[in-house]
C-alpha cells in the first residue's frame, strides 16, 4: 500500500475521532477554556486517549529496527524550550481561545462553517509571515 494512502488513511481516522469525540464543536472547545464559568472537561478525556495512543505507538516503534513502512524514522526530536517557543505557544492559546476553533477541527467544519475558513485563512498569513521573518 502507498505510503500517501496510509497518511490519508491516519487523518480519516483522526478527523473521525474528532468527530465522534465532538471535539469540531467550537462551543466544547470554549467550554473547556471556561475554567471560571460552565467548564467542560470533555476535552481532557480526548487529550488523555489521544496522549495513552500516542504513546503506546512511540513505545511500539522504538522496539523495531526499522520503520515499519521504511524510510526515516520522522520521530520528532528534543527542542529547546525558549521564548520563541513560549510566546508562540501563548499567542496561538490565545488565538485558540478567542476563536474557540483549533487548525484540525477547524479544517473539518470548515466546509460548514465560515467563520472556520476565516479562522484557517488567517492561521495561513500567519505562518507564511513567520516563516518570512524567521528567515531573515
Amino acid at each position: 500500500m502507498p505510503r500517501i494512502v496510509l497518511f490519508l488513511l491516519s487523518g480519516i481516522i483522526f478527523g473521525a475521532g474528532l468527530a465522534l469525540s465532538q471535539m469540531i464543536d467550537p462551543a466544547r472547545v470554549v467550554g473547556f477554556l471556561d475554567l471560571g464559568g460552565r467548564w467542560n472537561p470533555a476535552l481532557v478525556a480526548t487529550m488523555a486517549g489521544a496522549v495513552c495512543t500516542t504513546a503506546l505507538f512511540y513505545w511500539l516503534a522504538r522496539r523495531r529496527a526499522a520503520p515499519l513502512l521504511g524510510g526515516d524514522c520522522l520521530a520528532p526530536m528534543p527542542t529547546r524550550i525558549d521564548t520563541k517557543l513560549v510566546a508562540g505557544a501563548a499567542i496561538f492559546g490565545a488565538g485558540w481561545g478567542l476563536a474557540g476553533i483549533c487548525p484540525a477541527p477547524a479544517i473539518a467544519v470548515s466546509v460548514l462553517n465560515p467563520a472556520a475558513l476565516l479562522f484557517l485563512g488567517g492561521f495561513a498569513a500567519a505562518m507564511v509571515i513567520m516563516r518570512r521573518l524567521n528567515r531573515r
